[in-house]
């Protein structure tokens, strides 16, 4: 019988870019790929989820500028 507080880690959720729609993972347990991107945006306006890599750069540069 498996203790419910040794659970497995969560699976990555499949999302759709808020901006173009492709498909990416992101993981939950904080080893997302976005942690690893120099780029970085404040939390994203209402009714937006997460941006893809490629959508997230653009986002960056439009921001920065």
């Amino acid at each position: 019988m498996t203790n419910p507080k040794e659970s497995s880690p969560p699976k990555p959720r499949r999302l759709a870019c808020a901006r173009c729609g492709t498909e990416f993972g992101c993981d939950l347990s904080g080893n997302c790929w976005c942690a690893e991107e120099v780029a970085k945006l404040p939390m994203p306006v209402t009714g937006e989820d997460c941006l893809c890599r490629e959508c997230l750069r653009k986002a960056a540069a439009e921001a920065a500028s």
